[in-house]
């Protein structure tokens, strides 16, 4: 069966930060969740899960909707109660046993959210055990549905329960979240909604540009990259902290910028660089957003190693997936910037237009992150990709972006 995944950030309003993921996963056709499938799902899951607990699990908290079956099955006492969030929806609340079961599950530490909370008994009799009231704001933007939406999210802080809206895509739905006081928003505008643009000419001329493009080519100068890393005193410090680090397991001290370089290797420094380069900034939602750049580079890369005959290399895809982001960092308009970076003309063509089979590509990324799942499956078919392949693609491009931001944010901190 085709299974696809993606996660979505929840953000915290109040201190910008980013609070846990949303783990979304479609199975063939028809929506995961359907009732009439729920055993199929069941086991569908069963097997990701147990295939993928630890990339899943191992940062902040997870939010997962659950299905009867899966519950009934135990399913979520295979995770760590203190990094997951049980979502249920109506399939389980107008169960019989509903109660009973999310009880058991609750007095033993787990916690619970609410999908779509409505204004009807059989929500208001779950409302002891969950945590959390998730509610899809953006279409429910009109003056009726402000005064009920403000009605739910001053019952939710009534009852202490924090509220999270969904569904926010654009700047319009997020302002709006903003004025209704909820405690969390999720969507995919949550990445850059604020990031801290740098001038066009300090990109330029800093040593991220310049490290990204040297460790991006097919055979890069190690020469090079030396003199680039000892140009910055910082950098250097940072990059011999990561190569004596135990991520790398060594016995004896590197001291020199070269010697370090050899010990991690050209394929973890293309992984290093872009986060050990980029400066400190105050906006904690920039973490995100240079999460969602080496999230793509390293998806756009993987996916390109699976086809034949592509128009662009993986070394070009990961640029394809770097620089995706640079309109939200850089103060300049996207053609601009692209004009002065020697990557070739296919990947300007898909980001600036989403043209040629590299702008499919990108788009195929835009839309997995999305969850839209029928574009997902059209365009992995017409680019001869499998789409339960890119489901695991995508869960170790997670664990390997987790694994190497820990390492890289622990540097930092001791900076």
């Amino acid at each position: 069966m085709d299974s696809c995944v993606v996660r979505q950030a929840i953000k915290n309003l109040e201190t910008d930060t980013i609070i846990g993921y949303e783990l979304l996963i479609q199975e063939d056709k028809d929506s995961l969740y359907n009732p009439s499938s729920d055993s199929i799902a069941a086991n569908a899951m069963v097997s990701f899960f147990s295939e993928n607990s630890k990339r899943i699990f191992k940062e902040k908290k997870t939010f997962i909707t659950f299905t009867p079956s899966l519950l009934f099955r135990n399913t979520p006492k295979i995770f760590d109660k203190d990094k997951i969030v049980i979502q249920i929806e109506d399939n389980i609340i107008v169960h019989s046993l509903a109660a009973i079961l999310i009880s058991k599950y609750r007095d033993e530490g787990y916690h619970f959210a609410i999908n779509d909370f409505q204004f009807t008994p059989k929500y208001f009799s779950m409302l002891e055990y969950v945590d959390y009231i998730k509610v899809d704001i953006s279409r429910k933007m009109g003056d009726t549905d402000r005064r009920s939406i403000v009605n739910v999210v001053e019952m939710a802080h009534g009852f202490q329960k924090e509220f999270i809206a969904t569904g926010v895509n654009s700047k319009e739905v997020y302002d709006y979240a903003k004025k209704l006081g909820v405690d969390y928003v999720e969507g995919n505008y949550i990445s850059g909604a604020m990031m801290t643009k740098t001038s066009k000419v300090d990109f330029m001329q800093g040593n991220l540009y310049q490290l990204i493009i040297e460790i991006t080519k097919d055979e890069p100068d190690i020469e090079v990259l030396e003199e680039i890393v000892t140009r910055d005193a910082s950098l250097t410090y940072a990059l011999l902290k990561m190569a004596n680090s135990a991520y790398f397991a060594v016995r004896n001290e590197t001291t020199s910028v070269r010697q370090a370089m050899v010990r991690v290797g050209i394929s973890q420094l293309k992984q290093w660089i872009y986060l050990l380069s980029f400066e400190e900034n105050e906006d904690n939602s920039s973490e995100e957003m240079l999460k969602t750049s080496f999230m793509r580079a390293n998806f756009a890369s993987a996916l390109v190693k699976k086809l034949r005959k592509f128009e662009i290399t993986a070394s070009d895809a990961y640029l394809l997936g770097m620089f995706s982001t640079l309109e939200y960092m850089i103060d300049a308009p996207l053609e601009e910037i692209l004009y002065e970076i020697p990557v070739v003309e296919e990947v300007k063509a898909a980001l600036i237009s989403q043209e040629g089979k590299a702008g499919r590509l990108y788009e195929l990324i835009l839309h997995y992150e999305r969850a839209e799942w029928n574009e997902i499956k059209v365009i992995a078919e017409e680019l001869g990709l499998r789409v339960n392949e890119m489901a695991q693609i995508y869960m170790e491009c997670v664990e390997e972006v987790n694994d190497i931001w820990d390492n890289v944010v622990g540097v930092k901190e001791e900076n």
